[in-house]
């Protein structure tokens, strides 16, 4: 059954979608100027490239995860939004908020920026994926607050699933840990060590609940297997999320002045992490195997089917390459995370984001799924991203391979800019393949324009 309010949804999706071109084309922007160091300089030196790619990134994904979330919770809770007009005035000022935080990145030099916004006042700016102005991140916190207001109300008066109550933990979690973003002490370890309370607990603690929860819905939706055999599935999933990943956080505490027992810590229940993504990889399968009906939208389970594989390669087997304490050693800061980073966003969130999006615009546009010529382009633009993200990662990794070879292991070490100029061949071919990804990405936009017969199961 559809509910009117879900229509909101498209709003974050489309603008989520608008943003994830925008890092996609900074990231390439990034990309060429490790091997041609002036491209647009001085209009886009490589640190605002690099916070646009990185911010851009977050802001779409969450935004994913808002329409996601807008479209679940009515079909879930059997009861419409309890504001629908809350939420499109929360996307504007989310939408806004983002374009103007870009403008201040692109045209004003970043410690002017920092003066302008008030960082004098409460220093927040300055940190890897946290550099938002200050009017940022209040803005964000404003966002979420309504976001959760909106959902957790409508909940309250509905039905209540194991699916809702999963996700509402992930994002009232995702929203409690952003406030660390706040906290900025003196002491530079102790400062790191509560930045990960964002970083390494978002993408590695509460969103993992995010991506359950979504995941579960639409494999419900587009299998028929019975609900409580998901369920059971997606608490197992989320109790190893929670167990390793939590404790895991200790992988990060390593080498920034930390007491010595965090290694064993870190790198024990590091290497447990990539089990509740193997988890996920099985369930995804085995509900497939077992579904009762065959839908009509086959692009939505592909995608479907992807998460599961590409989470557990980038953030199981990736992260776990270069994550005990004697590797990481040796491997920290280099292109090796570089690659893990990769993979695994692509591959838990991007891909749980088009996911939904897959299953739910066609939907939303009145369609059981979109016609079978839209679904082989779809399909296409899946390979086309999906090839390229794994041939980023690997030629990141190849990179990262020699730069801790050159750099770290060998009797006589390198200089940085050295190694860097060792490495330009592996640069060189990432962008090349962040060519096709792009070309992925708009073959996937376009197949919502393709028109034809709609598919039917």
């Amino acid at each position: 059954m559809q509910y009117k309010s879900q229509a909101v949804a498209k709003y974050y999706f489309v603008g989520a979608i608008g943003l994830f071109v925008a890092q996609i084309l900074f990231g390439l922007v990034m990309g060429l100027q490790y091997v041609v160091g002036d491209f647009l300089f001085p209009a886009i030196p490589f640190n605002v490239a690099r916070m646009v790619h990185t911010n851009a990134l977050i802001v779409w994904l969450l935004m994913g995860f808002m329409g996601s979330a807008y479209y679940l919770v009515p079909e879930e809770t059997e009861t419409e939004l309890y504001s629908p007009k809350l939420a499109i005035a929360m996307f504007w000022i989310f939408l806004v908020a983002a374009a103007l935080t870009v403008l201040g990145y692109l045209m004003v030099p970043y410690a002017a920026l920092a003066h302008m916004t008030g960082n004098d006042l409460l220093p927040t700016m300055g940190r890897e994926f946290l550099e938002q102005p200050l009017p940022t991140k209040v803005g964000i916190v404003v966002v979420a607050l309504a976001f959760l207001f909106n959902l957790t109300m409508t909940v309250l008066k509905g039905r209540k699933t194991a699916i809702t109550l999963v996700l509402l933990l992930g994002l009232w979690g995702l929203a409690i840990f952003f406030l660390f973003s706040f906290y900025n002490p003196d002491n530079l370890v102790r400062d790191k060590f509560f930045w990960w309370w964002t970083v390494h607990l978002w993408v590695e603690g509460v969103w993992e609940l995010i991506l359950g929860a979504i995941l579960a819905f639409v494999l419900i939706k587009v299998t028929g297997v019975d609900r409580e055999v998901i369920e059971k599935w997606l608490y197992v999933i989320i109790t190893l999320t929670l167990i390793t990943g939590i404790i895991g956080t200790g992988h990060h505490y390593y080498w920034i002045g930390t007491p010595e027992y965090w290694q064993w810590w870190g790198s024990i229940f590091s290497a447990l992490e990539p089990i509740p993504f193997f988890a996920m990889t099985l369930f995804a399968f085995n509900m497939v195997n077992r579904r009762r009906r065959e839908h009509p939208n086959k692009a939505a389970t592909l995608w479907a089917l992807g998460t599961g594989v590409m989470s557990f390669l980038g953030a199981g087997v990736w992260g776990f390459l270069h994550t005990l304490a004697p590797v990481n050693f040796y491997t920290h800061g280099t292109q090796i995370t570089a690659a893990h980073g990769h993979m695994a966003f692509y591959g838990a969130y991007v891909m749980v984001v088009i996911t939904m999006i897959s299953y739910s615009m066609p939907l939303l546009r009145g369609r059981a799924a979109n016609s079978n010529k839209a679904q082989v382009m779809e399909m296409w633009a899946f390979w086309l991203m999906t090839i390229a993200m794994v041939f980023i990662t690997l030629f990141l990794t190849a990179a990262g391979i020699l730069q801790v070879w050159l750099q770290r292991v060998s009797a006589t070490p390198m200089s940085f800019m050295d190694t860097q100029a060792q490495l330009t061949l592996f640069y060189w071919l990432r962008e090349g393949t962040g060519v096709i990804f792009l070309i992925g990405l708009l073959v996937y936009i376009g197949s919502f324009f393709v028109k034809g017969e709609t598919a039917k199961a």
